[in-house]
């Protein structure tokens, strides 16, 4: 029944060209597995064998394998699995992941995918085909023969991209897989269906106002820098991109005090640029799935425009043309316990919009966000985009061939861009960055207007390794912690001390950290509050190195 299995002896010798050392313990999270280069290989090898078994259980479609770190220092490196309509790893294979990343030897690998195969009663008369994509790192030729050596162990279809972005290949996977309806698995298509649209949008503006096209990127020295080259020939001038941290030959340099990462967790502008009052800062991650903006005023002073500010900027807009249109249209957002507490108020109390709370991880936002009509989810770290429903697209578009009065006519065909620009797979931060400049043009405003819509409460984002994470586990939505014993009530007597004060912790999905959020009526306060509660951590949970202060 299954041919493959016949060749045991030949899958296990494949399987014993990467051996695991045993040294390390992996887990596939949220953000597929992440660890130091040096000890990924046998783990790269196992996730290629993985997803060709993916494409063969799905009937030869397309999935995806990235490889890459996001945003982690550059001797790093990792995996991440991409399923056919573009979306994450379906979450009842990441067990299988992490249980063959770990599995000792090649006949404990080989067993686990013949219990896969057993049942799931996949046939292997279709023919797995799996595309391939990596970063800039130094390591990811080495990592990619291991991926190659695993898939072809199934006598795959290989489309290997080389350099590129996360985004682009969770695209290209659901481009083959929607038969082309969604575009053509190329660079080409992907920069002309999110540009062209984002074009004719911009011939629909006639009033700039406070309005600025210049935009000084930050490419953390990665990827993203490497395809906005590109883009910016897309573009033809419609933007004025300032090229920042694009020295992506110089590998150490990668998410080396830039990036989104770094701009958000540490607060403060990147390095690499001269810094100018009130010029737009827009800075990705090192794969290019994450965007944050940022400026400084008069006085130095800094200001950041997150995923919460994104989110709700794009929120607002999306149900005002849904107004104008005349279309009753159910829009959502859906937010993490990240998000800060001012921008779900403006959110419920201002746009009227509903929002969820879900756990961290794009798999949850993502799935939430399909019970809308419109979802629209960003994480706080600025990974996010904006779903429409199948029937949706197809009303806007037959509304829109109707003749309607010019109000509802330009609304309609401003969705329509919207919906074009936009990168339903996955967070996206090309597509992210075109829909902000678009909303922006639309409304008129600088970067300080659209910061002045709320006021953030001041926060702070830290961490504290420990022994180990999996000792944590946490409820609604990750805003409480269940274990270890005791440590949410600690948490609690510690919150009550601060005004507006608000705190929580999660395990990393990826590494033995700890990660602590926490939010108060002054920055001062909310830097106390989070060094407390990183102490707390600390003390209860084996914290390892210097305890925090």
């Amino acid at each position: 029944m299954y041919k493959w299995i016949e060749n045991v002896v030949e899958l296990e010798s494949n399987i014993g060209s990467y051996p695991n050392p045993g040294t390390k313990v992996f887990q596939y999270g949220t953000s597929g597995i992440r660890f130091n280069s040096e000890h990924l290989d046998h783990v790269n090898h196992r996730m290629g064998l993985l997803v060709a078994l993916r494409s063969i259980h799905l009937k030869s479609a397309a999935v995806g394998l990235m490889i890459t770190a996001s945003h982690n220092p550059q001797e790093d490196n990792g995996i991440k699995l991409i399923d056919p309509q573009g979306e994450m790893l379906d979450s009842s294979w990441e067990v299988y992941a992490t249980e063959l990343a770990n599995a000792p030897n090649n006949q404990d690998v080989c067993a686990m995918l013949i219990n896969i195969a057993l049942k799931y009663n996949i046939d292997k008369t279709y023919i797995p085909r799996v595309y391939i994509g990596r970063d800039t790192r130094n390591s990811g030729k080495r990592l990619l023969e291991a991926v190659l050596c695993g898939v072809k162990a199934f006598k795959s279809n290989i489309e290997d991209f080389g350099i590129i972005t996360t985004p682009m290949l969770h695209f290209f996977v659901r481009c083959y897989n929607t038969n082309y309806l969604y575009g053509q698995p190329n660079e080409h298509s992907y920069y002309t269906k999110l540009t062209n649209s984002f074009k004719i949008l911009r011939k629909m503006c006639l009033d700039l106002k406070n309005y600025s096209p210049i935009i000084e990127f930050d490419g953390a020295n990665g990827v993203g820098a490497l395809k906005m080259k590109d883009a910016i020939i897309y573009l033809e001038k419609t933007l004025v991109i300032n090229m920042h941290n694009d020295d992506i030959l110089n590998t150490e340099k990668l998410n080396y005090k830039c990036g989104a990462d770094f701009v958000k967790s540490n607060q403060c502008p990147p390095t690499g640029m001269t810094i100018k009052p009130y010029s737009k800062y827009v800075s990705v991650d090192g794969d290019a799935d994450r965007i944050v903006y940022s400026f400084v005023d008069e006085n130095k002073k800094f200001y950041l425009l997150d995923g919460d500010r994104i989110a709700t900027l794009v929120a607002g807009y999306i149900k005002d043309l849904f107004i104008a249109s005349g279309l009753d249209v159910n829009v959502g957002l859906v937010q993490t316990a990240y998000s800060n507490g001012n921008s779900t108020k403006y959110v419920t109390d201002k746009l009227k919009v509903p929002v969820a709370c879900v756990p961290t991880g794009v798999k949850h936002l993502h799935h939430k966000a399909n019970d809308y009509d419109v979802g629209i989810y960003f994480e706080a770290n600025g990974h996010g985009t904006i779903l429409f429903k199948d029937y949706i697209r197809e009303l806007i578009r037959n509304q829109s061939a109707i003749e309607q009065n010019e109000a509802m006519s330009l609304a309609l065909k401003k969705l329509i861009c919207i919906i074009d620009m936009t990168n339903e797979t996955v967070g996206d931060a090309y597509s992210d960055m075109l829909i902000v400049e678009s909303v922006l043009c639309e409304r008129g405003w600088s970067i300080s207007d659209w910061y002045k819509t709320y006021s953030d409460l001041p926060n702070r984002l830290t961490k504290v390794t420990v022994k180990d994470r999996n000792t944590f586990e946490t409820g609604d939505a990750e805003r409480i912690c269940i274990k270890p014993l005791g440590l949410q009530g600690i948490i609690d007597s510690i919150v009550s001390k601060y005004s507006m004060g608000r705190s929580f912790v999660r395990p990393s999905g990826t590494e033995d950290l700890v990660r602590i959020y926490a939010e108060a009526d002054t920055q001062i306060n909310a830097d106390k509050l989070a060094v407390e509660v990183a102490t707390a951590v600390y003390d209860i949970a084996d914290g390892v190195g210097k305890r925090p202060e």
